[in-house]
């Protein structure tokens, strides 16, 4: 599925999630198993030991949409 947000697109699937972003055509790339996501914040963080990043999500709907694919519980 594919989620447009202020800073870009996310390209999200049950295995990985792909944030491309307006700026400099970005592209960054996790998979599930690397992501946790904070509801209060709408923040997904991608955290693969040596390469972390994090996005905040624009609105509720956005952040349910993805954390929904992913299948995984919000922090």
């Amino acid at each position: 599925m594919i989620i447009e947000f202020s800073q870009g697109k996310l390209v999200v699937t049950p295995f990985e999630v792909q944030c491309r972003l307006n700026v400099n055509s970005i592209v960054l790339t996790a998979m599930v198993d690397d992501m946790k996501c904070i509801a209060d914040r709408l923040l997904l963080i991608a955290d693969a030991g040596a390469v972390r990043w994090s996005l905040q999500l624009d609105n509720n709907q956005q952040f349910y949409e993805v954390i929904e694919i992913l299948g995984i519980a919000p922090e």
